[in-house]
Order: C-alpha cells, then structure tokens, then sequence
C-alpha cells in the first residue's frame, strides 16, 4: 500500500483515470458493436450510418490515449471495407 502522500495522491488520480478510460473504451466499443451487427444483418445503408458515427468516436479514443492511433485507424478501415462490400 501506498505509503507517501504523493503516493496516495497518485493512487487516486490512477483511480479516476482509469473509471474515464473505461467508460470512453466501452463507448468506443459499443459503437463498434452497432456497425458490426449492422453488417451482420446486411442492411448497408444502416452500417454506412453506424460507421458515421462510429468513426469520430474511435479516433476520439485514440486521440485521448484510450487505443493507439494506428489501432483505432486499423479498425477504421476494417469496418469500411466490410461495409463497403455488403454493396457487391
């Protein structure tokens, strides 16, 4: 256990830190989750919308640290090549 201030102060911004990365990480995913069934489904037009939207939110989470930026891009251009594909 922590015995320093500093130390326990730092425990605790870990503590927040982690609770915002894990809400933004299960946003991201969640969004993923919707394009993903969309594809699934084969509606088209419903996954080119649910990768609108799920594009910005992505990239927001490699922008805050939350993925890495070619991780987030990786999984970007994925999803619009499967949503892309659904039209052939």
């Amino acid at each position: 256990m922590a015995n320093t201030t500093s130390a326990k102060k730092a425990t605790r911004k870990i503590a927040r830190r982690t609770e915002v990365n894990k809400a933004r990480r299960s946003r991201m995913r969640t969004f993923l989750r919707k394009v993903e069934e969309a594809i699934a489904a084969g509606d088209k037009s419903a996954a080119a919308e649910a990768l609108k939207a799920a594009q910005p939110e992505i990239m927001r989470a490699a922008q805050k640290g939350v993925v890495h930026k070619n991780t987030a891009s990786r999984k970007v251009s994925r999803l619009a090549h499967r949503v892309s594909a659904l039209a052939s």
